[in-house]
């Protein structure tokens, strides 16, 4: 089937905390899709039998509401009693009834800044206690009436200060000129929000400094990221706030300061699983003592919704990659807590433990998926775990105490050159800077053992550049990343928690995944793909059931719930610019016919 003109669709809310309807962790016994994971545990596992591999070739469209915003649409739809609660690009939200799609309230957001440094996708909106919360495009946070949509309070979380228009003036007179600049250095808050207990915690993205530049094809993916060498941006961070008032809680800051025993570390040789990394360690102590302030813009971005462990409080959360990026000059050391996994205290927000996937990392391996609470089974043994889907091409899984690292799956991508310097001929590295699984959240099955990943295979091309001398300046080197010309496609790996990480299945889609995987107990996997295809797998041998055109990328996380007994199953579609994938403005809804 294939949808190219969409039509609009002009065919109660409860109170919903992580320790009320998903007090569980790992449980999806509710038929709502009450927070970002469906679960605590980030499982998008839902309870849904009705809809398996027999009948899911017989779904077809039941409603479809157009926004009339287009733009990248990454929101996970949030579901609670009979009501949708969306956030569209920009951080406007929109209140839908569940069943037919009609609009019932609608919040357009205000800018408070014009220039935003990251694009206006928005991850999606947290519902609880009668409240909607939502982190904005310009870094605010605010909390709306669920009932009437109604601003109730607007709390400032970080303040853009212009840094992206210093950077990009760095290109201006060099052969970066003309070169449109779709992102810089900013901050912004793309990530849903979580509610945990009386505390909304959302993390802020945009403080490492990128240059992104867009494609000269129409259509194709980011031209290039660009590394220029200087201390830009600021430091990331998690914070939360009361969900009643807004005023400030507790903040965690990504970067380790100095009294936190510094973010330089051990200069590590290897990354934490023994993989050797190429660096210059003698050339990079020989600078620290003169780079001691580097952390102050040392970035760290928070792209993904955190976990949560209702029994212990524990949050784990995925960081970023370090400032500036690719550009390891003038920031020696292993650059903590960048590009790892990270646990903290929910209530207070003091650090727990943290995994570096990838110290002083040069590539853009952000930890960008959001984790999933697992038991591992671990010489005879069941251990509370938490697993990470990587940029890397592993899923990582460490005991949730102390961040030790359990086992790693077997890669479900291909892996060359993967810590290799970037060289003036250029080299290609895969993943590369996409993925991996780049921000898109996995679903897990416990049942069955497995755990479902959307990936991309999308080799980058690492090239040490210069802009020249001019005017007395002296040259300075830069460093581009840029999509390779070599073949590009996806993967939906199905890995094997039961045997220690091993893949019981893989399937090649012609479109690198972004966007994130809903599964159904019933038996049935569901991911999109940036041609506009919604598409269902079998759980167990990853064959495509069926498949639906939504007229735009399907670049969005699928969800699922249930009104009066009927199953749904619903997509944003609305595309993404990076990735170079037709944009639109549709929220698209799926059901068996009556």
């Amino acid at each position: 089937m294939n949808l190219r003109i969409l039509r609009h669709s002009f065919t109660a809310f409860a109170l919903v905390t992580l320790s009320g309807a998903a007090a569980a962790a790992g449980s999806a016994q509710a038929l709502d899709w009450p927070v970002y994971g469906l679960d605590a545990a980030s499982h998008r596992l839902a309870a849904i039998t009705a809809i398996n591999p027999k009948t899911v070739g017989r779904l077809v469209p039941k409603w479809i509401y157009q926004s009339g915003v287009n733009g990248s649409f990454q929101a996970t739809p949030i579901v609670v009693d009979g009501r949708m609660y969306v956030s569209l690009p920009g951080a406007h939200v929109v209140a839908l009834d569940a069943k037919t799609g009609r609009e019932l309230w609608r919040y357009e957001h205000v800018k408070r800044v014009e220039k935003i440094c990251c694009g206006p996708a928005n991850r999606g909106v947290a519902v609880s206690k009668g409240r909607v919360f939502v982190g904005t495009v310009d870094a605010r946070l605010i909390a709306l009436d669920a009932a009437t949509g109604k601003l109730l309070w607007d709390v400032e979380v970080a303040r853009n200060d212009g840094t992206e228009e210093t950077v990009a003036g760095l290109a201006a007179g060099d052969q970066l000129k003309g070169q449109k600049v779709s992102g810089a250095s900013g901050v912004g808050l793309a990530a849903a929000p979580l509610v945990f207990e009386d505390r909304v915690i959302i993390g802020a993205n945009g403080l490492g400094y990128g240059l992104h530049l867009d494609s000269t094809r129409p259509g194709a993916p980011l031209g290039a990221v660009v590394g220029l060498p200087g201390a830009f941006g600021g430091v990331g961070f998690l914070a939360a706030f009361d969900v009643a008032t807004g005023k400030p809680v507790w903040r965690f800051d990504t970067i380790a300061k100095p009294e936190d025993g510094g973010w330089e570390g051990r200069f590590s040789a290897t990354a934490a699983d023994g993989v050797p990394l190429s660096r210059d360690l003698a050339a990079e102590r020989a600078l620290a003592e003169t780079r001691r302030d580097a952390w102050k813009s040392g970035g760290g971005s928070i792209y993904s919704t955190p976990t949560v462990d209702l029994a212990t409080g524990l949050i784990y959360f995925g960081v970023g990659n370090p400032s500036p990026q690719m550009n390891g000059d003038g920031r020696p050391g292993d650059n903590l807590y960048t590009s790892s996994l990270v646990a903290i205290d929910g209530r207070s927000g003091q650090r727990r433990w943290h995994w570096q996937q990838v110290p002083h990392d040069l590539w853009g391996y952000d930890v960008a998926s959001p984790p999933v609470l697992i038991d591992a089974h671990v010489g005879g043994k069941r251990v509370p775990a938490v697993a990470q889907a990587s940029k890397l091409g592993w899923m990582f899984v460490h005991d949730r105490a102390d961040g030790r690292l359990l086992y790693k799956s077997e890669a479900f991508v291909p892996q060359s050159n993967l810590f290799a310097q970037p060289t003036r001929e250029g080299i290609t590295i895969a993943p590369g800077i996409g993925g991996g699984v780049n921000w898109s959240p996995v679903a897990v099955d416990a049942t069955r053992g497995l755990a479902f990943v959307a990936a991309m295979h999308m080799p980058t091309t690492y090239t040490v550049k210069e802009i020249p001398a001019a005017d007395g300046k002296p040259a300075v080197p830069y460093f581009a990343a840029e999509p390779s010309q070599g073949e590009r496609w996806g993967v939906l790996a199905a890995v094997d928690l039961k045997r220690d990480g091993t893949l019981a299945w893989t399937t090649r889609t012609p479109q690198p995944l972004i966007g994130g995987v809903l599964a159904l107990k019933g038996g049935v996997v569901f991911t999109g793909e940036g041609d506009g295809n919604l598409s269902a797998f079998d759980s167990t041998t990853g064959k495509r059931l069926w498949q639906f055109n939504c007229g735009a990328g399907a670049n969005a996380p699928p969800i699922a719930y249930v009104i009066d007994g009927k199953p749904y199953v619903t997509v944003a579609a609305g595309g993404s610019q990076i990735w170079g994938y037709r944009q639109g403005d549709a929220v698209v809804t799926f059901g068996l016919p009556d």
